[in-house]
């Protein structure tokens, strides 16, 4: 259910409608707009008996909605959503690059990348100080050393930290260190981790299950949401088929739905999508073409030689070779790189 506000209600007013949904046993999230307050309502079993509600001061109507995640839908709120962070703002009209190193390794090599980064336009620098490896032998990440690490890198360039969350033990430290809490895909439907940083006080980057479906990613940024934190941004970074020519398959058709049902910004991760890193540049390029709102790339100043994921992580280079192609195409399609 949504209250819709008159344009002239009053704070009072919706202050009285935020508490009579409380009274009702419900959760109310206020989403000011520009020319009108609306109140989602979720937390109900069954049917909102509307009659409570319309007669209150202030109140013009009561909206169902049908989809089942509600905070997340263009129904309960029409505008696109935009994440502000010191260093850039991700959403519509705008293509954000978030780069880096798959992991840290080591203080040098992300001092080094991060500087390399701010010299090129990207302000925000991706890097995992805890990895999920699919073989308990491979290297993990340097775990709280490599939140020192990363904080390190964004006191002395400014650069915008985004790094993965795990579990809830190290949620504070990684808040902490973070400018963006990734959950990465085998931790898209960890319910507990979803509330955990629903009540973060930094932007979540929620990519998909490697096998979920739309609907299912949308239900994991609704509990993101529900817990109070509505600074959501999906990212598509490819899902297993049958197919065996890239490493995973880069759905880009999700792009022009998620944006039709939802109003949360989507980035794309071609790195994890290809698994090659000659793959990475024209699947880029075809995000932007897309829609999406910017990208996730694996970036190393020897790639060839990192600690995780080289085969599909692009060199300095290679960057900078993608980075001109990315810039000619934004100006046509009216985007502004960030």
């Amino acid at each position: 259910m949504l209250v819709v506000m008159h344009s002239h209600a009053t704070p009072p007013q919706i202050e009285g409608v935020v508490r009579a949904i409380r009274e009702m046993n419900l959760t109310p999230h206020p989403m000011p707009g520009a020319m009108r307050t609306a109140i989602g309502i979720t937390g109900n079993i069954g049917a909102v008996d509307p009659r409570t509600l319309e007669v209150l001061p202030g109140v013009m109507e009561l909206i169902r909605v049908t989809k089942p995640y509600k905070l997340a839908s263009r129904e309960m709120h029409e505008a696109d959503t935009y994440v502000r962070l010191p260093q850039t703002v991700i959403g519509p009209g705008t293509f954000t690059l978030i780069a880096g190193p798959c992991s840290v390794e080591n203080e040098a090599m992300i001092l080094r990348t991060a500087e390399y980064l701010r010299k090129h336009g990207v302000n925000l620098l991706r890097a995992g100080a805890f990895k999920p490896r699919t073989s308990p032998y491979s290297f993990q990440g340097m775990g709280r050393d490599g939140l020192k690490i990363l904080a390190k890198a964004r006191a002395e360039t400014g650069i915008g930290i985004v790094t993965e969350l795990m579990d809830t033990d190290n949620a504070d430290a990684v808040e902490e260190a973070a400018d963006i809490i990734q959950i990465g895909t085998r931790n898209m439907q960890n319910f507990s981790l979803l509330k955990r940083v629903g009540k973060a006080r930094k932007p979540v980057l929620l990519k998909r299950g490697m096998s979920a479906t739309l609907e299912e990613w949308l239900m994991a940024a609704e509990y993101v949401m529900a817990g109070g934190n509505y600074n959501v941004i999906l990212c598509e970074r490819g899902v297993r088929t049958f197919s065996d020519h890239s490493r995973n398959t880069l759905d880009l058709s999700v792009i022009p739905p998620v944006k039709k049902l939802s109003h949360l910004p989507i980035l794309v991760d071609p790195s994890h999508g290809t698994g090659k890193r000659d793959y990475v540049p024209p699947m880029a390029l075809a995000s932007l073409a897309a829609g999406a709102d910017g990208l996730l790339l694996e970036v190393h100043p020897d790639p060839d030689h990192a600690q995780s994921d080289g085969a599909q992580t692009l060199d300095f280079a290679g960057f900078e070779k993608l980075l001109d192609s990315l810039r000619r195409l934004a100006g046509p399609l009216g985007r502004a790189m960030n």
